[in-house]
């Protein structure tokens, strides 16, 4: 067993929509990382994502408006559902997500990260 301190393991990069796994529980990954403008428009067909703000503000862009999530608030993206997040300014994230999700979901695109790093 470990403790994990996540302003830590944050510190370890800089890099921005490549997130990192910091750990695992029941073939699910939780996973750390820092967003900045904004990502693709995408949806998971068979997961549901979990957003929680750790530092900043994440605008998630729905196709029928925007949910705006705060520090230390989370949101469930259900899936299917089409979604944009986007950071005007840098957020800190926490995802929890089953180990298979893809960051960018049913698109192929140059912010796909296939094999995320472990931290």
């Amino acid at each position: 067993m470990e403790v994990v301190r996540l302003d830590e393991r944050l510190a370890r990069f800089a890099t921005h929509w490549d997130p990192k796994i910091v750990g695992e529980l029941n073939g699910q990954h939780v996973k750390v990382a820092k967003l900045l403008g904004e990502f693709v428009w995408h949806h998971h067909a068979d997961e549901d994502e979990l957003f929680l703000v750790l530092r900043g503000r994440l605008e998630m862009h729905l196709r029928d408006g925007i949910v705006v999530v705060g520090e230390g608030e989370f949101l469930v993206v259900p899936r299917g559902v089409e979604h944009k997040p986007v950071a005007p300014e840098e957020v800190h994230v926490l995802l929890f997500e089953p180990a298979t999700t893809r960051n960018t979901g049913n698109v192929d695109c140059e912010r796909t990260v296939r094999a995320p790093e472990r931290l």
